[in-house]
């Protein structure tokens, strides 16, 4: 995963034409594709109704079961690439990031409150307790409550965590449509449209099928 840059974008409430996305995956990616679609929207359609605390398990495993962890040079040929939800789950592959949009945008179409969600970038320790090498990594943050601990969503294990269990993990900053967060704030710094690559993602995705 690349370092990411500062520019704009604009934000909105999540909502997909799942048809559409589906004759969009099947054009651009054939039957495997549409396919891939399809199980996610019959699994959508299992989740509506459910608790929040278990619409977020399912989730979780839903994308970390179904999509392989590859980086972007191996999918996409390219050194850094967002990946459209639609794109990830129609390539069955993704880094990180796309793991976390995957999971995001579906936790909000799954009708959870934008302000419980934010993308969140950490520096991730690896070569187990006492190691000092990290690396670049992100993963989904869930806040039940404003100013409390969150819990982790994470590809790179199958549990979701509290934050304080995941000493591995040193957040730098997170965002959500509500603006970008530097380290635990609890109130935005500066407007979502300062991350780069955002605006292009959510432009993708309009022409796939969703509808701010």
């Amino acid at each position: 995963m690349g370092v990411i840059c500062i520019v704009g974008a604009s934000g909105a409430q999540s909502g997909f034409e799942l048809e559409r996305m589906r004759l969009v995956a099947q054009q651009r990616f054939g039957a495997v594709g549409g396919e891939g679609v399809d199980a996610w929207r019959k699994a959508l359609g299992a989740w509506r109704g459910l608790s929040e605390d278990e619409q977020l398990r399912r989730v979780n495993e839903y994308f970390n079961r179904r999509i392989r962890f590859a980086e972007d040079s191996a999918v996409w040929s390219q050194p850094d690439y967002w990946a459209t939800p639609l794109e990830t789950i129609a390539r069955g592959a993704g880094d990180c990031e796309d793991f976390v949009f995957a999971k995001y945008f579906t936790l909000r179409e799954l009708g959870i409150a934008e302000d419980r969600l934010r993308m969140t970038y950490v520096r991730a320790t690896v070569g187990g307790p006492g190691s000092s090498v990290s690396q670049a990594h992100m993963v989904l943050s869930y806040y039940p409550a404003p100013d409390v601990v969150p819990l982790v969503l994470d590809n790179l294990i199958v549990d979701i965590r509290s934050a304080t269990a995941r000493p591995d993990l040193a957040p730098v900053f997170s965002f959500n449509m509500q603006g970008v967060f530097v380290g635990g704030a609890s109130q935005a710094s500066s407007p979502v449209d300062r991350v780069s690559r955002w605006r292009e993602l959510l432009l993708r995705m309009r022409s796939e099928g969703y509808m701010p």
